[in-house]
């Protein structure tokens, strides 16, 4: 059952990024709405969900706390190092690096692989476990998916290897929850896990993600997106009982 409700996943994943492709006229908007959906996703819906996981202290301090500061720790290490690289090449200063895209899309990706087992372990409990699970997973894949192709579109990727991460990205749900019925992951791990998810992807829409939305074009329609975009995971949240 878990596999059948994933081939959900995978559509409004499509159905997420094939919008991002569709409003290229309107970029700086698909930016700002995009920001508003990762923001909404880390703080209402990831960091939830990984404190009540992993929220045993460490040094006075939810280990699922320490690992979204490395979370975000780790992005920024990871964009400089890759800033540094390409300017050793030539590249001038404030060029966007394409492997940063590809990397923050294969983190999505790999976000999508874990929706997928919970998904998984969700109906391992029970069918209404599972159901509820199944309305958030599918619901906040459209917000997946757009993000996913928005991301790799920014840094300077072809337009193949956006689709390319976009069709991974989709895929992705249906290996995870298939998977589970070869094993279970420790509620422990997943939570720190998406502490650490949480903090890279916060990374991307704060220092990326949002500057790009407001840089060309600092209008009000680009800041109700990036508002919209919070509402919307507070509504999916809302109706899929926290």
């Amino acid at each position: 059952m878990a596999v059948v409700v994933a081939l959900g996943a995978f559509l409004m994943t499509l159905f997420g990024g094939w919008t991002a492709q569709r409003v290229t006229d309107r970029r700086h908007l698909v930016l700002g709405l995009a920001g508003g959906l990762m923001l909404g996703v880390v703080g209402l819906d990831l960091l939830p969900e990984a404190l009540e996981a992993a929220g045993t202290p460490v040094f006075g301090v939810p280990e699922a706390l320490l690992l979204f500061a490395g979370g975000f720790l780790f992005a920024h290490v990871v964009e400089r190092l890759l800033a540094a690289r390409q300017a050793a090449h030539g590249a001038e200063a404030g060029d966007r690096v394409p492997q940063v895209g590809l990397t923050a899309a294969a983190a999505m990706v790999l976000h999508s692989l874990m929706d997928g087992i919970a998904l998984g372990a969700a109906f391992q409990v029970g069918g209404g476990m599972g159901a509820t699970v199944a309305v958030a997973v599918i619901t906040h894949d459209f917000a997946d998916g757009f993000n996913t192709y928005t991301i790799t579109s920014l840094y300077g990727n072809a337009r193949r290897k956006a689709v390319a991460m976009l069709v991974a990205d989709a895929l992705a749900p249906i290996a995870g929850a298939a998977s589970t019925l070869l094993f279970t992951l420790p509620e422990e791990l997943l939570g720190c896990y998406l502490g650490f998810f949480g903090g890279a992807l916060l990374y991307l829409a704060a220092t990326e993600i949002l500057p790009e939305a407001h840089h060309d074009h600092p209008a009000r329609t680009t800041l109700l997106c990036t508002v919209a975009g919070v509402a919307f995971i507070w509504l999916v949240v809302g109706l899929s009982g926290g």
